[in-house]
């Protein structure tokens, strides 16, 4: 599998990419190509371009959940693929795996925060499979649908309000979900914002793969400003776990990188960045 950052807080320096609070892999494991997460704007295209990569052969957009910083690159990537076919050019389309939720209206403070397009929408462009359970894309790479939450220290507060059977409920993004790639020497975990919890996405990982080795985690780790009993919780988990390698970015703050370092190797993110696992 190779893992190409399209979208990230972040750049590689000496590059001249573009970078935006959002999230956006270029993921290929055999013949099989896909984004997981489009970013807040069309920085991902613009990206894969500088990167001499192609968006025509994408055959599955999987989306992390339903807030904008993930899903806003929808509306461009429509407008690239209507530019491509008036132009002749032939593409691939692209089937949208996602959570049930990820499509409902969401919001913060009275600002809508979810995706622009919803599902009625996006089913004009796309095929779209709404997933609670797990759909295993490839062989060795699944999408974890909704994600267990066993421990008592993540996902404690809602993120705003969604809506559910028409009325707007607290939100515990219950959307949230990860990517997992299945190598010889153990589990790749892709993650979006970790909303879920870094520590239950690792564990659902390992009971959906049946495996208890990680190889790396790469992602969003939804540690910014926790709370103290998240981050008791998670050094602690971190601590008692063998993950040597992690790439925490996105949401996760320089203090958090700093402290999850004293048990696991922390490596940097930015678009540009390319990863490849056997």
């Amino acid at each position: 599998m190779e893992l190409k950052v399209l979208v990230d807080n972040n750049t590689i320096i000496d590059k001249y990419y573009l970078g935006e609070p959002g999230v956006s892999y270029l993921i290929t494991e055999g013949d099989v190509k896909l984004l997981f997460d489009v970013g807040y704007s069309d920085v991902f295209i613009q990206n894969a371009e500088k990167m001499n990569e192609s968006l025509m052969d994408v055959n599955f957009i999987v989306l992390s959940h339903g807030h904008n910083d993930h899903t806003g690159g929808l509306v461009p990537l429509i407008k690239h693929y209507s530019q491509a076919q008036d132009a002749g050019v032939s593409f691939t389309k692209p089937m949208i795996i996602s959570h049930p939720d990820a499509l409902s209206h969401k919001e913060y403070d009275g600002d809508g925060i979810g995706s622009t397009l919803d599902k009625q929408t996006l089913s004009q462009y796309y095929d779209i499979q709404l997933s609670k359970a797990p759909v295993w894309i490839t062989e060795n790479l699944v999408y974890l649908g909704e994600i267990e939450r066993g421990n008592d220290f993540e996902n404690i507060d809602p993120i705003g309000l969604c809506e559910k059977d028409g009325q707007l409920v607290d939100d515990h993004v219950k959307d949230d979900s990860s990517l997992v790639y299945k190598s010889p020497e153990g589990l790749v975990i892709i993650t979006g914002c970790s909303h879920a919890g870094i520590c239950n996405i690792i564990e659902y990982a390992k009971k959906v793969c049946n495996d208890d080795r990680i190889v790396d985690v790469i992602g969003g780790f939804h540690l910014i400003s926790p709370s103290d009993l998240q981050s008791k919780g998670t050094l602690k988990y971190f601590e008692e776990n063998t993950i040597s390698n992690i790439h925490p970015c996105h949401c996760t703050s320089l203090e958090y990188k700093i402290k999850l370092s004293k048990f696991s190797d922390v490596l940097d993110v930015g678009v540009g960045l390319s990863l490849s696992y056997s």
